[in-house]
């Protein structure tokens, strides 16, 4: 029996040596771009794909926001002229839809991934760990792109009648995003996945109810107000319902405070995020 080997295409040199060329099929990885691209599609037919996520990230917020616009039963405050109750709800309501995905979902989804050993598998394949984060905040963002039409669809059938500088509720909901991302990636990082689920789920109702989305934090005691100004969601609310609903410029305050937010979370979500 003989051996038979195979070597690349190319001219030889006279000699019987052939010089380098490339092999038929000639495999490797795709390019990055790509790669990521890929990896986000499949990321968000993944969560549209999730009862449990859709509950979460489009029927509860739908839900809130017809019935509470519809229905007298939270003091939403004073309303200027002309003012109905969807416009004070439907800016929260928005801050509740980042809320859900980009911290909520993210960190259960992120947090199974990574005890089943997605995650140690994925970073074993030619995508690079930052292009996988890349490719999940890319899929946060798409899903918050549906919300957004979605909710700003129901609630101007509702009447709702926005304000303001569209370009500073853009930056809004980016630092918002990117504040809530960090401190979903933190805990998914870090936690086991039933204690992210617990604690992601109890997070979302807490600040739900105690983050100025549906009851005005006006409504809380002084100290628990101020308190409860300097957390995300609050932030969040107050600066997109400051321009949705007054048409002020800047919200510079609640701006500061989620970068703040942005940078520590994930700063300590790239310290501390285990992969395995």
């Amino acid at each position: 029996m003989t051996a038979t080997t195979t070597t690349p295409r190319g001219k030889g040199d006279g000699n019987g040596n052939g010089t380098a060329g490339t092999f038929t099929p000639n495999p490797g990885p795709a390019p990055l771009g790509r790669m990521i691209s890929a990896q986000a599609a499949l990321e968000t037919k993944m969560l549209l794909r999730n009862g449990e996520q859709l509950l979460l990230t489009v029927v509860i917020p739908t839900l809130l926001l017809v019935l509470f616009s519809t229905v007298d039963v939270v003091d939403v405050g004073k309303l200027a002229a002309g003012q109905d109750r969807v416009d004070f709800l439907a800016p929260g309501l928005l801050a509740l839809a980042v809320l859900s995905t980009a911290f909520t979902g993210q960190a259960i989804a992120t947090g199974f991934e990574r005890r089943y050993g997605v995650l140690k598998r994925l970073g074993a394949t030619p995508l690079p760990r930052w292009g996988l984060m890349v490719a999940k905040t890319a899929c946060v963002l798409v899903v918050e792109l549906l919300q957004v039409v979605l909710l700003g669809a129901i609630a101007f059938a509702l009447g709702w009648s926005p304000h303001g500088n569209p370009a500073a509720v853009l930056l809004l909901l980016v630092l918002g995003t990117a504040a809530f991302s960090g401190l979903g990636l933190l805990m998914a990082g870090t936690l086991r996945a039933e204690a992210t689920l617990a604690a992601a789920n109890l997070v979302f109702i807490l600040l739900l109810v105690g983050g100025g989305v549906i009851v005005p934090l006006d409504k809380f005691p002084g100290a628990v107000a101020n308190v409860l100004d300097l957390t995300p969601i609050a932030a969040l609310s107050d600066g997109l319902r400051d321009v949705l609903q007054h048409g002020a410029a800047m919200p510079w305050a609640d701006a500061g405070i989620l970068a703040v937010w942005a940078v520590l979370g994930l700063a300590a979500a790239a310290k501390w995020f285990r992969w395995e």
